[in-house]
């Protein structure tokens, strides 16, 4: 590589290979204080001599000490990384800095002292939920595309590039990106939901749709131990560079096979081989968020469950943990367990058993960081059905009055249709952290994204429709006791 730079009549300089910002300001060690510098990297193509220019004139003609453009809030691509800054304030780091950190990525200390100020000429263009950086494979084969009928790519310009960047594969389908839309992948393991026409997607068209989700902004993925092989088929999506770029949230194992009297090493057994069951599979050393897949497991077996779950997440095995509840019971449980960070609960517009406990969460957040996730925003495809056998099916036996009500609310609300309204609802409630929304296909990815990028409903329809939806019964409710009499 220094051979073919200085065969293009470029100066090659080497230095150290673990402080990078040592090997900057040793390889400018000809120039004064005052020189402007560029930093940009070799995985970000894109930015050429005309977007350097004019991050140049807005650095100086502002006096600035520090200059950026990348991402979201300068309106261009992840990728089209260009950091402006003085050498002077890069000595300055290299005497100062003793954290790896700071050392590997160069800038650090200076953006602590001055700021970090934002290149915002495109931000109009919307595209900071794009990338154009190349850390995987995929990545390359995207930027490929991008240059693959381009006659001259050095004389290309750089907006130009951003341009045909939107044809290139895994980029956003919508306009915004989407993080609170959780990618609840029970699909992936077996055919689920009372609705579910297609079925268990395939390898390819699995890791297709994970991809997807994580390139338009989804930065969860909720699977389980009991999901079939939903976590190996997300293992081997993440495979090659993928990886990162989305929290995992998977759940321990219900546990049923291990004796109500086991003896507590046996106990720790059964949760060992879960918890390392899901390393393996999701091909990971370190689970991003455990779940109790029952709240009871809390208090099960003298608490011993609990407590190895605290010593795997102390020895670096589990990063956070959380708890899945069923109930308001579970939910306010959880809630007072200090270590617990994540929730997931069975939710949706028309699901009036949560009422009462909504302060206690929000109490909650303000105390320590607490994620709520919510699930069954669609009852699992039962509510946007218009199919009555569904309904009777979920114990509901005047189902037309609750699917005309639900109808009625999409004109009022001025939604697309009943999954419209469904989302749009929780979406809209400020203690929902994310929806975990099943997908069989792309098509519903895209149509789940598009449902996302619509505004939620305003206070005044919440309100509405809390006051007057039909109250179903909790044999409704709660799927579990779907196909019994409602007698």
């Amino acid at each position: 590589m220094a051979s073919l730079v200085q065969r293009h009549g470029l100066d090659c300089f080497r230095g150290s290979l673990k402080n990078t910002l040592d090997r900057v300001v040793n390889a400018l060690s000809g120039h004064d204080d005052q020189a402007i510098v560029f930093r940009l990297t070799a995985d970000n193509v894109f930015p050429d001599g005309g977007l350097l220019d004019e991050l140049e004139a807005e650095f100086l003609a502002h006096s600035l000490d520090y200059l950026c453009c990348n991402g979201k809030s300068s309106g261009l691509p992840y990728g089209m990384s260009v950091e402006v800054t003085l050498l002077a304030h890069l000595r300055e780091a290299a005497r100062e800095s003793v954290a790896a950190y700071d050392q590997e990525h160069v800038t650090p200390y200076v953006i602590r002292k001055f700021g970090y100020t934002v290149f915002q000429k495109y931000k109009h263009l919307g595209k900071g939920h794009y990338r154009c950086t190349i850390d995987c494979l995929d990545d390359y084969l995207a930027v490929q595309q991008v240059f693959s009928d381009v006659v001259e790519p050095i004389q290309e310009p750089s907006l130009e590039l951003v341009r045909r960047l939107e044809k290139a594969p895994f980029q956003p389908l919508g306009d915004l990106p989407t993080p609170r839309l959780v990618f609840g992948t029970a699909q992936l393991g077996g055919q689920y939901g009372i609705a579910n026409k297609t079925g268990q997607p395939d390898k390819t068209a699995c890791q297709e749709l994970i991809k997807t989700a994580i390139a338009n902004g989804v930065t969860h993925l909720d699977t389980a131990r009991g999901y079939g092989n939903s976590e190996a088929m997300i293992g081997q999506s993440l495979k090659n560079g993928w990886q990162g770029r989305v929290k995992i949230v998977t759940k321990l194992s219900p546990l049923q096979d291990c004796p109500p009297d086991a003896s507590v090493s046996t106990v720790h057994a059964f949760v060992d081989a879960s918890v390392f069951k899901s390393c393996s599979v999701l091909e990971v050393q370190k689970i991003d968020v455990l779940m109790l897949h029952r709240t009871s497991h809390l208090t099960d077996w003298n608490g011993d469950v609990w407590q190895r779950l605290l010593e795997l997440q102390a020895t670096g095995v589990i990063s956070e943990l959380g708890a899945s509840v069923q109930s308001p019971d579970e939910l306010s449980k959880a809630l007072d367990v200090p270590e617990i960070h994540y929730i997931q609960l069975p939710f949706n517009l028309l699901d009036w058993r949560w009422d009462a406990i909504i302060p206690k969460i929000l109490t909650t957040k303000d105390s320590r960081k607490l994620i709520v996730h919510v699930r069954g925003a669609l009852l699992q495809g039962l509510l946007p059905s218009l199919d009555e056998e569904h309904w009777r099916r979920a114990n509901v036996e005047q189902a037309s009055t609750v699917i005309n009500w639900l109808l009625d609310q999409v004109t009022t609300c001025q939604r697309s249709n009943v999954i419209d309204l469904c989302l749009s609802y929780v979406n809209s409630l400020a203690w929902v952290d994310g929806i975990a929304t099943g997908m069989e296909n792309t098509s519903q990815l895209i149509q789940n994204i598009n449902y996302f990028n619509r505004p939620p409903l305003i206070e005044k329809q919440v309100e509405i429709i809390q006051k007057m939806r039909p109250k179903l019964s909790e044999i409704t409710l709660n799927p579990s006791f779907w196909g019994n009499s409602s007698s």
